[in-house]
C-alpha cells in the first residue's frame, strides 16, 4: 500500500467533506425555494453580499430547482465523502467511488472547489493499492524531500480561511487569487510528492 499516497487522498476527500457540509447548511436555511439560476450564491441574499465578502457566499451548482432539498442531498454527500475518505478509500476501487461522490456533490449544491479537491483525492486513491514499477530518479527523491509539507499548506490554506478571513476579510479578499492558485498548485504537488515520498520509501 502506498501509505503517503492514503494519506492525501484520505485529507483531500475530508476537507472537501467539511466544506460541501457548510455550502449544504446555507443552502437548507434558504429553505423550500428555487434557485434563480443553475449557479448560485449557496449562502443565499439574506445571509451575505457576494461582492463584498471575500468566498462570494460560496457559489454552487445544482441540477435540482429547490434549495431546501439541494441542500439535505449536499450534506448527506458530504457525510458519505468524509467517511469514505477517511476510513475506506484505500478499499478496491474505494478512489473510483471517491471521484463518483464528488462528480454527484458538484451537481448537487457542494461547491465548486469542494468536488474538485475530491476528485483529486479520489484519482489519488486509485494509485493507493498499485505496485511502483520504477526505481525513482533524482527528481522524485527530490519531490520526496518536500513531503508532506505541500499537504500541510495545503490543509492549513483551506482550513484557516474561514477564521482568517473573518476578522480580515478585505485582506483576504485581494488575494483571492493567489489563494486559488495556492490551492490549485498545493492539489497536485501533494500527490505527487507523495508519490515520490512512496516510491523512495518502497526502493530502500
Amino acid at each position: 500500500m502506498r501509505k503517503a499516497t492514503k494519506t492525501v487522498a484520505m485529507w483531500f476527500g475530508v476537507t472537501a467533506g467539511i466544506a460541501g457540509l457548510e455550502h449544504g447548511y446555507f443552502e437548507i436555511l434558504q429553505g423550500n425555494t428555487r434557485p434563480m439560476a443553475l449557479a448560485f450564491p449557496s449562502w443565499g441574499p439574506q445571509q451575505c453580499d457576494p461582492t463584498k465578502i471575500w468566498h462570494a457566499c460560496e457559489p454552487a451548482m445544482s441540477i435540482l430547482p429547490n434549495f431546501l432539498v439541494t441542500g439535505i442531498l449536499a450534506m448527506l454527500l458530504s457525510l458519505a465523502i468524509i467517511i469514505w475518505a477517511g476510513w475506506f478509500v484505500q478499499r478496491k476501487q474505494g478512489g473510483l467511488i471517491l471521484v463518483l461522490l464528488s462528480i454527484a456533490l458538484l451537481l448537487f449544491g457542494g461547491g465548486f472547489f469542494p468536488p474538485i479537491i475530491a476528485l483529486v483525492g479520489g484519482l489519488a486513491g486509485t494509485k493507493i493499492n498499485k505496485p511502483l514499477s520504477k526505481q525513482p530518479g533524482s527528481i522524485t527523491r527530490l519531490a520526496a524531500k518536500l513531503w508532506p509539507w505541500p499537504l500541510a499548506i495545503f490543509l492549513t490554506w483551506v482550513l484557516g480561511q474561514f477564521p482568517f478571513g473573518y476578522f480580515f476579510n478585505d485582506f483576504l479578499k485581494s488575494i483571492m487569487y493567489f489563494g486559488m492558485l495556492l490551492i490549485l498548485t498545493s492539489l497536485p504537488l501533494s500527490v505527487y510528492t507523495a508519490y515520490a515520498h512512496d516510491a523512495v520509501e518502497q526502493s530502500r
